[in-house]
C-alpha cells in the first residue's frame, strides 16, 4: 500500500478545510482533567502524563494511552494536550526536628531560661536539629565545657520561676559520677532546674550508626581515649575534629538520631519554655 502523507495530522479540526472552525488551544494535561479523544470517542480523566503521552481513565476504570498534542475535545472545543509545567522544589514545611515551619517569624528575644550541654559537639548537634525551633522559642543553648562544676554553675545561674535551667549530660547512667553531679545540681536549683542525660559515652553515639555507614559504634577499651579508639576501630583516618564534621554533615533530620537522645532534648525544651506553676 502506498504511504500517503497525512495532510491533516491528529488534529482533524485544526487542519479542517472549513476555515471557520476553531483551532486547537493548548491545555496542560493536569491530573483530573477530563477530555475526549476525537478519533476514538474515548472520554476520561488524566491520570498520568509524561514525555511519551497521556493516560486517560474513563468512569468504568478503563485506561487508555494517547500521544500528546492535538486531537482532543474539552466541552466540545478542540484542544492540544501538553505536559504540565514542572513545579520547582517546594518550600519545606517541617524543620529538621519534625516541627511545623513557622513562616514570617522573627527570632524571639532570648529568654532568661537556658539549656546547657556539655561540649561543642553536643551544642552543634542540638543546633542542627532544633535550631529553628529554639530561635522561635527564644531559647539559647550554651556549652558547659564539662560537667564537674555543674552544681556551682547552677548556683551562679540563680534559677527562678522565670529563669529555668535545663541541662543535658553525657553518659548519665546509674553508678557514674554524672549521676551524683546531676543529683547535686538538681538540689542546687531549687526546683527550677532539670538535669537529664543520654546513656552514651560521647554524643557521637547519639547518631544512628547507619547514618555514617557503619553497623554499630564500637566498644572502646578502658584507658583508650574514646574518640581515637572509635576512629581506629572503624578505620577512619581523620583526626577527631574532622571526623565530627563528617558525622554532623551526615545528619539531616531527627530520624538520624537515637530516640534516647531525641527524647531528652525535647524534654529540656519543654521544661524551659513552660512557665513554672
Amino acid at each position: 500500500m502506498p504511504n500517503f502523507p497525512d495532510r491533516y495530522g491528529r488534529d482533524v479540526l485544526a487542519a479542517s478545510p472549513h476555515p471557520k472552525r476553531p483551532r486547537s488551544v493548548e491545555v496542560a494535561a493536569d491530573p483530573g482533567l477530563v477530555v475526549e479523544d476525537v478519533q476514538t470517542g474515548f472520554c476520561g480523566a488524566v491520570v498520568d502524563c509524561d514525555k511519551h503521552g497521556v493516560t486517560l481513565e474513563d468512569r468504568h476504570g478503563k485506561r487508555r494511552a494517547f500521544p500528546l498534542g492535538p486531537g482532543f475535545w474539552i466541552d466540545g472545543k478542540p484542544v492540544a494536550l501538553v505536559r504540565p509545567a514542572v513545579a520547582g522544589p517546594g518550600k519545606p514545611t517541617r524543620t529538621a526536628s519534625g516541627s511545623t515551619v513557622v513562616d514570617n517569624h522573627r527570632a524571639r528575644t532570648a529568654r532568661a531560661s537556658r539549656i546547657y550541654v556539655e561540649g561543642k559537639h553536643d551544642a552543634e548537634l542540638v543546633e542542627k536539629i532544633w535550631g529553628d525551633d529554639l530561635r522561635v522559642e527564644g531559647v539559647v543553648v550554651e556549652e558547659l565545657g564539662g560537667a564537674d562544676d555543674l552544681p556551682d554553675i547552677v548556683r551562679a545561674f540563680a534559677p527562678s520561676p522565670g529563669r529555668r535551667l535545663g541541662v543535658l549530660l553525657d553518659h548519665l547512667v546509674t553508678g557514674t559520677k554524672e549521676t551524683r553531679i546531676a543529683r547535686d545540681a538538681t538540689a542546687a536549683g531549687g526546683g527550677h532546674v532539670l538535669v537529664v542525660g543520654h546513656p552514651y559515652v560521647d554524643v557521637w553515639e547519639a547518631v544512628r550508626p547507619s547514618v555514617v555507614g557503619i553497623d554499630e559504634w564500637p566498644t572502646v577499651p578502658k584507658g583508650v581515649p574514646w574518640k581515637e579508639g572509635v576512629l581506629e576501630a572503624i578505620g577512619w583516618t581523620e583526626e577527631p575534629p574532622a571526623a565530627w564534621r563528617r558525622i554532623l554533615a551526615a545528619v539531616r533530620t531527627y530520624t538520624d538520631l537515637e530516640p534516647s537522645f531525641l527524647g531528652r532534648v525535647e524534654e529540656l525544651i519543654d521544661f524551659v519554655t513552660t512557665p513554672s506553676q
